[in-house]
């Protein structure tokens, strides 16, 4: 009788050690080896993005301060040298850099103060409101 459950019983662990990976992934668990190696690509490719669009390094250190500073330095390396042999020149960045990760939202200054901030940067006094 208990040779017919050890065979069960090791079918069971298999099956459930097989799952500890689908379950964890479902929750967001991530492997620390795994997490750490999709930063470092991602830390190359941000690094490379900030190189062609003509960004000093120390500007990516400081937009990007939640990725790894040494893969950000290799992409923008190597995007340097590959540039460099190629002769590509920088593009100008069209969109503001990205928000880091768990960071709020910023909410849009309302068309009042937008215009009363816009008149300010041009040096003149902002408007009152006329009843």
């Amino acid at each position: 009788m208990t040779m017919n459950k050890r065979p069960l019983l090791i079918a069971a662990v298999v099956l459930s050690l097989v799952g500890c990976d689908q379950i964890n992934e479902k929750l967001g668990l991530d492997d620390p080896a795994k997490k750490e190696a999709r930063a470092e690509g991602e830390a190359r490719a941000v690094g490379s993005a900030c190189r062609h669009s003509g960004r000093a390094i120390e500007d990516c250190y400081a937009i990007y301060a939640w990725l790894p500073k040494a893969g950000v330095y290799a992409g923008w390396r190597e995007m340097d040298e590959y540039m460099r042999e190629n002769k590509i020149e920088t593009i100008v960045p069209q969109l503001p850099p990205a928000e880091p990760p768990g960071a709020k939202k910023r909410k849009p200054a309302p068309a009042a103060e937008a215009g009363d901030e816009a008149a300010a940067s041009n040096g003149a006094a902002p408007t009152a409101d006329k009843k």
